[in-house]
């Protein structure tokens, strides 16, 4: 007789570990609190290392972008969003959360680099944001599920103008980041659902 490991629930709604997941995601929100501390407190101008487009010495920027803040309240506005969505996004453990947000960081860097004007520097967590908002609103569609689909309608409901961002707007704010990270979420909730389907096709599960 032999066995198979059981797969996890695809329709989880929150984290399996509620400790762990508090921690990483408060863990991710305290270094950028650190790096925008010692970005004021240093001559080091931080922000500089953001993304430049098609600039081979921008291709870096990819990597440090969603770290770096311009000032406090650009950090400050993206905190609420990156806690709630990031926890959310953590239902089906640490290691799907790693893959999604690397999804979500890798698209948002790419599409800024190759799309945003020339003699602009791109920072902020904000595409993060909208990836993470887009996977949880996409993931019940791909996993069939009522419980993340109710969850969605909720995030919506209290979120959904801020789907706005992904268009062309505000000089100095990057819709290109927006755009593509929620492109990203998109693709994430694919990948993810690809992984571990829980039901038959056309089922949908509570």
């Amino acid at each position: 007789m032999s066995t198979v490991p059981a797969k996890r629930p695809a329709n989880r709604v929150l984290p399996p570990n509620l400790a762990q997941a508090g921690i990483v995601v408060g863990g991710f929100a305290v270094l950028l609190y650190l790096i925008e501390f010692a970005d004021r407190l240093l001559p080091a101008d931080l922000e500089l290392n953001g993304i430049i487009p098609r600039s081979v010495d921008g291709l870096d920027g990819i990597i440090w972008s969603p770290l770096l803040h311009g000032d406090w309240s650009h950090l400050i506005g993206n905190s609420v969003p990156l806690l709630v969505f990031a926890f959310l996004a953590m239902a089906n453990g640490l290691s799907q959360w790693i893959m999604v947000t690397a999804t979500i960081w890798l698209v948002s860097g790419v599409g800024v680099w190759l799309t945003s004007p020339e003699d602009t520097v791109t920072i902020g967590a904000s595409g993060l944001c909208f990836g993470w908002l887009l996977f949880l609103l996409v993931r019940g569609l791909f996993n069939r599920s009522i419980l993340q689909l109710a969850v969605a309608a909720v995030l919506f409901a209290y979120w959904g103008t801020t789907l706005l961002g992904v268009l062309p707007g505000d000089t100095g704010i990057s819709w290109q980041g927006h755009l593509f990270g929620a492109i990203g979420g998109v693709l994430a909730a694919w990948f993810a659902a690809m992984a571990d389907r829980p039901t038959a096709p056309g089922t949908f599960n509570a």
